[in-house]
């Protein structure tokens, strides 16, 4: 993959980069954070029948980055106006839309507004059904992150400062990674060649500053009547190693979804980059299921 080969036209006046590769049915792939679309760069050879387009979200990598009010540009909603702008934009034909940590919240966000735009979905936690759990004391021990990110001292700390970005992003890569995984010396100093640059860790976290995935959101969640389940076919991959969202809080996803998929995979947090090929035969089988 090349960095920022092609860029969206601007929606909000965000214009996002994005890698594409292939022809066939379209996958659109979201990442997560700390990361960018390099994330699923071992899930893309694996789909050598797709369209694949991977974007930055906004804030991230050769996206645009603009300090804005987080409220009206970094929320689920804002992120998913620019990936139904991408959708749209590049014509792609109901593709299967997958996401990895935020970017799932961020799927979500796509097909509540716009389901005909989407044939199905494959993702990771975080995921509704989470509620109240999330409040125990062992979750706050390991979603601590999320009050820094809202206080200016994690700008003051961390913005514009490669070797506070490096020790940050060590830290979450190693901690919540599966037991057989090892991020790349190489790819990691991508990434803080990324988070590095003056305003970038600040726009990353512009998403945690909305409230996104809070946890006292998360834990008023309200549970979907039966007809207000997302209808699109989804398949959920939740990893057996992540520290943070345990097997055990998969168990009311059928609350939310009304056709679903769950497979539980042998990985941490990091499923797309630590359990590639699971990832891709995925989503091979929800474009092998594609119908008319």
């Amino acid at each position: 993959m090349v960095a920022g080969v092609y860029r969206t036209a601007a929606v909000d006046g965000f214009r996002l980069a994005y890698d594409r590769t292939g022809t066939g049915p379209a996958v659109v792939l979201l990442h997560g954070w700390p990361s960018d679309r390099t994330e699923y760069r071992e899930v893309v050879p694996l789909l050598p029948e797709a369209d694949v387009v991977v974007p930055d979200l906004r804030g991230f990598g050769a996206s645009d980055k603009h300090a804005a009010d987080p409220t009206q540009h970094y929320s689920a909603d804002a992120q998913a106006r620019s990936i139904i702008g991408l959708i749209e934009e590049l014509g792609l034909d109901r593709p299967v839309l997958c996401g990895h940590d935020i970017g799932s919240r961020i799927a979500l966000a796509v097909v509540r507004r716009r389901p005909d735009l989407v044939r199905a979905m494959v993702l990771t936690p975080p995921l509704p059904g989470i509620g109240e759990r999330i409040l125990a004391p062992s979750a706050h021990q390991e979603f601590w992150y999320l009050g820094l990110h809202q206080l200016p001292l994690a700008d003051e700390l961390i913005d514009g400062r490669p070797e506070a970005v490096r020790c940050y992003l060590r830290h979450f890569w190693t901690h919540w990674s599966g037991p057989a995984f090892a991020l790349a010396e190489e790819h990691l100093e991508h990434l803080v060649a990324l988070y590095a640059e003056p305003g970038a860790f600040t726009a990353s976290i512009g998403w945690y500053r909305v409230g996104s995935g809070g946890l006292a959101k998360v834990a008023a969640e309200p549970v979907s009547r039966p007809e207000q389940r997302i209808g699109v076919p989804t398949t959920v991959l939740w990893p057996e190693h992540d520290p943070l969202f345990p097997v055990d809080w998969s168990d009311r996803l059928g609350q939310f979804f009304a056709d679903l998929q769950i497979q539980h995979v042998d990985g941490g947090h990091f499923l797309p980059l630590e359990c590639p090929r699971e990832f891709a035969v995925a989503v091979g089988r929800r474009l092998s299921s594609r119908s008319s």
